[in-house]
């Protein structure tokens, strides 16, 4: 059996969380995945026997099946795994695709903000996507209210190409009324989850997700965020990671200057011209 597939059936199995499935994973050597193999892994006794069920299962194989004409799966063992998101701390194992998958291999900026974002968002990124779209950038965010989903209307609009990273399964959408934007992404970028495809959106999987979007890109802009925001966790989870970490300052009048303020006297690369691509090649 290929990694990939058995990976998904762990993916499938009860009792098997990502670090269960990481025992499991970093013992996989060989390309393809046999019953002895698992027999003779140095594991706890429940882990070893629920990953020989999930390989002997039938239910499963027919579920995968489904999965597979309803999106692309990729594994950390396949070569169209972003060798970006390989180097992360807690990559994950599998990631559900719809869309081109090739826009994972070419440059990322990922662009983050507060779901409340002003009209200071909106003229900062319709002046700031065309140059990034010019230069063959590929923009990813999360698909959420306000900066997310303008950041990728944006990109769209100039012709661009768009990454949305989702906090829940592709067979969802949220929130509802960026349905048409999802779709949009669909047929001009590449949806992407770490969640099977019928899993609801839940507001725990949403910080899980940040480290995906940091993950991703080689840096990450922050426009409008509160001082406590996901925005900031995406922010810092990239400083973690050793990406570039850019802010748009705002008037210390506006709570939702507050974020991207403090990330810049944290260090944080102020964005004060509409030229990002030249400071990214400098």
């Amino acid at each position: 059996m290929e990694k990939t597939n058995f990976l998904l059936r762990l993916k499938l199995q009860k009792g098997l969380g990502y670090v269960k499935m990481l025992q499991i994973a970093s013992q996989l050597d060989d390309e393809q995945v046999n019953l002895q193999t698992l027999k003779e892994m140095t594991l706890p006794l429940g882990v070893k026997e629920a990953s020989i069920a999930a390989f002997k299962s039938e239910k499963f194989g027919k579920v995968i099946k489904r999965i597979k004409k309803q999106c692309q799966v990729i594994s950390f063992f396949d070569d169209n795994y972003p060798e970006q998101l390989r180097q992360i701390y807690q990559p994950p194992l599998i990631l559900f695709a719809r869309g081109n998958i090739a826009l994972l291999q070419k440059r990322i900026v990922t662009i983050v903000g507060s779901r409340q974002a002003t009209v200071y968002s909106q003229q900062v990124l319709a002046q700031l996507v065309p140059d990034l779209v010019k230069h063959d950038i590929v923009i990813a965010s999360g698909l959420a209210k306000g900066v997310d989903v303008l950041a990728h209307q944006a990109t769209l609009q100039n012709q661009g190409q768009t990454i949305a990273v989702v906090g829940n399964g592709l067979n969802h959408y949220y929130p509802m009324i960026n349905h048409n934007t999802q779709e949009k992404i669909v047929q001009q970028g590449l949806i992407l989850s770490e969640y099977l495809p019928d899993t609801p959106p839940r507001p725990f999987r949403f910080p899980e997700r940040n480290r995906i979007l940091a993950g991703l890109a080689e840096s990450v802009v922050v426009t409008e965020a509160k001082e406590k925001s996901g925005s900031l966790i995406t922010a810092n989870l990239a400083l973690q990671e050793n990406r570039n970490v850019y802010a748009v300052p705002g008037p210390i009048t506006s709570p939702l200057s507050a974020g991207p303020n403090k990330l810049i006297a944290v260090g944080a690369n102020p964005i004060t011209d509409f030229k990002l691509n030249e400071r990214f090649d400098n």
